[in-house]
């Protein structure tokens, strides 16, 4: 499994003025950084730091801000959940500092960003292992190829593969109940184009929501109940779900941190991004503080939100880029 650290859009100026805010600022917990009210004053970070996207990554994102306030108490932190498409719409149009999301941004957005002048940096920040999960009533799905799961998200199974039964020979004849994330997240994004292969759609007849917590209430109430979502989410309601273990053609593989972190679980071990804006980088030195707070206790944060934490050799990457924009 290859994951890409970070990849620059900022052209050579944003950089040098986001290494001078960030050394201004002195760090995520250095409350003698200029105040967003007065420029010229000197006092503790005030401000608000507007946040959107996926709503897999926006647990983590909490974390972090919660973890800021502490230090930071007059910095106003707003996460949004509109689904990682939704929020690089807002992102792009320069109504959002930071967008968190759950796949690399795609060309088209990008190009839009250009369009609209939002120049972005982008951040991995934690590794995910995107989790499938049925009903604990269910005792017969406790592995299912990457052939089945097509074979019950591709779009010409909608209206046709309505049973368990049709998914495998023993299963029983018990109605699939669908759930995911709606076409806005960028959970949904992957899954599809894993699952289904590149630039694949999905059946439309299951059940879409943008709240995680939705599709896990889904999944508890109905026995052929099927759904997806962020590992955090699964491990907030093991005791309520089974998670599905995934067989690539190597045998079942569950998801887990260390499945994740060895690259065995494929196709659904993932990375996890922030992209914060250039422009409120440069502009807003409590936007500045909490990225560079975000990343430089990235470890208390992944624990805090009990996301799956970076590999050393992401970690040394990550550091040893950040370094490079930091000019240090």
């Amino acid at each position: 499994m290859t994951f890409t650290t970070m990849r620059r859009y900022s052209p050579l100026v944003g950089v040098a003025s986001f290494a001078l805010v960030l050394a201004a600022c002195g760090g995520g917990s250095d409350d003698t950084a200029t105040s967003t009210d007065d420029a010229g004053g000197g006092g503790a970070l005030s401000g608000a730091i507007n946040i959107d996207g996926s709503s897999t990554v926006a647990p983590l994102t909490q974390a972090a801000a919660e973890l800021f306030n502490q230090e930071n108490p007059d910095v106003k932190i707003s996460v949004g959940v509109s689904g990682t498409g939704g929020g690089f719409e807002k992102f792009c149009r320069g109504e959002t500092d930071i967008s968190d999301a759950s796949r690399p941004i795609k060309d088209e957005e990008a190009a839009i960003c250009e369009e609209n002048g939002v120049e972005f940096d982008e951040f991995a920040i934690a590794n995910d292992a995107l989790t499938v999960v049925v009903n604990p009533e269910n005792d017969w799905a406790t592995c299912l190829t990457v052939e089945e799961l097509n074979k019950i998200w591709a779009p010409e199974s909608e209206g046709s593969v309505t049973s368990w039964a049709q998914v495998r020979d023993g299963f029983p004849d018990v109605p699939l109940d669908l759930y995911g994330p709606g076409t806005d997240s960028g959970t949904f994004d992957y899954f599809t184009e894993e699952i289904n292969g590149e630039g694949g759609a999905s059946r439309t007849d299951f059940q879409p929501s943008e709240d995680d917590n939705q599709i896990v209430a889904g999944v508890q109430g109905s026995q052929g109940a099927l759904g997806y979502f962020g590992f955090s989410y699964y491990e907030e309601n093991a005791d309520t779900l089974t998670a599905v273990e995934i067989d690539n053609g190597e045998g079942c593989i569950a998801p887990s941190v260390d499945t994740v972190i060895d690259g065995s679980y494929t196709p659904l071990g993932r990375q996890l991004f922030i992209y914060p804006s250039v422009a409120s980088l440069e502009d807003k030195p409590q936007v500045a503080a909490f990225v560079r707070f975000y990343i430089e206790n990235i470890d208390a944060i992944v624990e805090a939100a009990q996301f799956v934490p970076l590999s050393e050799d992401q970690k040394a990457e990550l550091q040893t880029t950040y370094d490079e924009l930091l000019g240090s």
